[in-house]
């Protein structure tokens, strides 16, 4: 049996969480700044680090009071390393390095997207080879994972992510912040009937590009503005994200078919998506699906947790913390 204490911050969410063997969430603490940044209409580094100073000390008591446990308890300590905002990763380092130190316990750095990834591992049993499409506000990709901690990465973005995407089609509309949920929403209640470009590039390829897409949709409304003709919302809302999952389905299938996996796991904040989640199941039917519970789409240090169990039965952790040699807590982006 393994206790893991983990930690994440590479964003906004101030998070820790303890989790049994990679699979049981003992405790499970978020701490969101959506509120605060709101008023900017998006993050704003400088202040989400701050935050992550303000509130850490009381997000980690909360964790172990809830999982009834003390700091004898835990067998390891992890934390993400990145990719993320290096101010805000750097306080959670700092943290969960301070921790270990004084509890005299080994250390991990997990890499963020892989714990997108093992967050549907939480409530699935993970199976090989699989196909993991993991969409969120700052990355688009697939991978194609032959075995636990084993990612090929497959296709990428080549400009936004999705979810930025999302982000800003929202605020284009006067959409409020986050505006990727409201636009799914309001795609629900609308029809495509705006003429959107369906960016598939190389169609034997698996690289994404949503920029075009976004200026189609600000031409659109800046034109329509000039005219003096009102935008009906609900019908852009639903032609974009119709555009959006026409790409990232057709890809997803075309990939899985190659590779010939058992699974396609669909991880990252834009996995909440309803339009999605109800449309790969109506056309992929060849292979398993799995999602991430709501609570874990987003960031969150159960999925850390449950990354970090795996990567250290296969790499082990950095014990030696305040030695020289290589580390693990390096924030380079490695997939």
């Amino acid at each position: 049996m393994m206790i893991i204490l983990a930690v994440e911050s590479s964003c906004d969410e101030s998070s820790v969480a303890l989790v049994k063997d990679g699979k049981e969430v003992l405790s499970h603490v978020v701490l969101s700044q959506m509120d605060i940044h709101a008023i900017y209409g998006g993050v704003v580094p400088e202040i989400a680090s701050r935050n992550h100073v303000v509130h850490m000390t009381r997000v980690f008591e909360q964790a172990l009071k809830e999982a009834h446990m003390t700091p004898k308890e835990i067998d390891l300590v992890a934390v993400t390393r990145g990719p993320g905002l290096i101010g805000s990763l750097l306080v959670g380092i700092n943290a969960a390095t301070a921790f270990a130190f004084a509890h005299g316990k080994p250390l991990l750095g997990v890499n963020h997207l892989h714990g997108h990834i093992y967050a549907a591992g939480l409530d699935h049993e993970l199976k090989f080879p699989a196909l993991a499409l993991l969409i969120s506000g700052g990355h688009t990709e697939l991978i194609y994972m032959k075995e636990h901690m084993s990612f090929e990465l497959l296709g990428t973005t080549l400009d936004d992510a999705v979810g930025e995407a999302y982000d800003k089609v929202a605020r284009t509309l006067g959409l409020e912040y986050p505006g990727g949920p409201i636009l799914d929403k309001l795609a629900l209640l609308g029809s495509d009937t705006y003429h959107l470009p369906r960016p598939y590039l190389d169609k034997t390829a698996f690289n994404f590009s949503f920029s075009g897409l976004k200026s189609a949709v600000i031409n659109i409304v800046h034109n329509s503005a000039q005219r003096n003709e009102k935008i009906r919302v609900e019908d852009m809302c639903a032609s974009f994200q119709a555009s959006v999952l026409d790409v990232i389905i057709e890809k997803t299938k075309l990939a899985s078919e190659k590779y010939l996996v058992k699974q396609v796991i669909v991880a990252g904040g834009v996995a909440a998506n309803q339009g999605l989640r109800k449309r790969i199941y109506e056309e992929i039917k060849d292979q398993e699906i799995i999602f991430p519970k709501m609570a874990y789409c987003t960031d969150n240090a159960a999925m850390i947790g449950a990354a970090a169990y795996y990567q250290y039965l296969k790499k082990g952790a950095l014990k030696n913390y305040l030695l020289g040699g290589e580390s693990t807590l390096g924030i380079e982006d490695e997939r």
